[in-house]
């Protein structure tokens, strides 16, 4: 019986992903015969789309905090690909996502025309991609990145990296920092996270083994960028998102200079 509820609930996602991958193909046959597809429309399919992968995921749901109205630069912890879904479901969005993802069958090409932005890790592309996120701001599109860089078990926070959060400034949008959290039986769940070596169908086979888990997405307060610096907007976000999760508020480092403290 447990096997055939696994079964069925692959099914199911397999046939929301064939539901993407139909809309990804009407997209890509527009964009043959020279009909533009605007970003709006591109955001609003893919909310509509990851709505759907997310109602096929074994998740209970629970989204704290109002959304925003303006358009913004979203920044989030990042624990598992399932992020993306649930996130996405949320409101229409782009993600920025690493180059290695254009090339995964199917998730890339899927994330390719939903209008994803991808980015080289240590490529020196880091401007290009900077100027490409501003535009993509400018014109009032929403975009999210995972300033962690990776993801985690969900049991802490990497550091916010600050490099990409100047396109928020240069576009003069606010940051919107979410924070979200996989629980099971009460604790962090385990089975949620995906990390290291992991594999997407092993992925998949665990949580659709296991009884529903729960997430908490949490929409935090906007973080106004004008006249700071991208270093101080990211230790904002983290303190944000850190407290949202664990009650706790990431410290500042005492200043040091040659090892030595420096007095304030």
């Amino acid at each position: 019986m447990r096997r055939l509820r696994v079964y069925g609930r692959i099914a199911r996602v397999l046939l929301v992903v064939a539901l993407g991958l139909s809309m990804a193909s009407i997209f890509g046959l527009l964009e043959r015969l020279g009909v533009a597809n605007s970003m709006v429309r591109r955001q609003r399919w893919s909310r509509f789309f990851m709505a759907r992968l997310s109602n096929a995921l074994p998740f209970r749901v629970t989204v704290h905090g109002e959304l925003p109205r303006q358009p913004m630069l979203w920044v989030s912890n990042h624990v598992s690909w399932t992020d993306i879904p649930l996130l996405g479901m949320l409101t229409p969005l782009s993600f920025l996502s690493k180059a290695e993802v254009r090339t995964w069958p199917v998730a890339g090409w899927l994330a390719a025309k939903a209008g994803s932005l991808f980015i080289r890790r240590g490529a020196g592309d880091s401007q290009l991609i900077r100027k490409q996120m501003t535009r993509h701001l400018q014109e009032q599109h929403p975009l999210l990145l995972f300033p962690e860089g990776t993801t985690t078990d969900g049991r802490g926070l990497r550091t916010f990296h600050g490099r990409l959060l100047a396109s928020a400034i240069d576009a003069e949008v606010s940051l919107q920092p979410v924070a979200i959290r996989y629980l099971r039986d009460g604790q962090i769940d385990t089975l949620a996270p995906f990390i290291g070596d992991d594999d997407l169908l092993s992925h998949l086979m665990r949580l659709f083994a296991n009884d529903q888990g729960r997430v908490e997405i949490h929409v935090l307060k906007p973080i106004a960028c004008q006249g700071q610096e991208r270093a101080a907007l990211a230790f904002q976000a983290q303190q944000a998102v850190q407290k949202a999760l664990f009650g706790d508020v990431v410290q500042p480092a005492e200043p040091r200079r040659n090892g030595e403290l420096v007095a304030a």
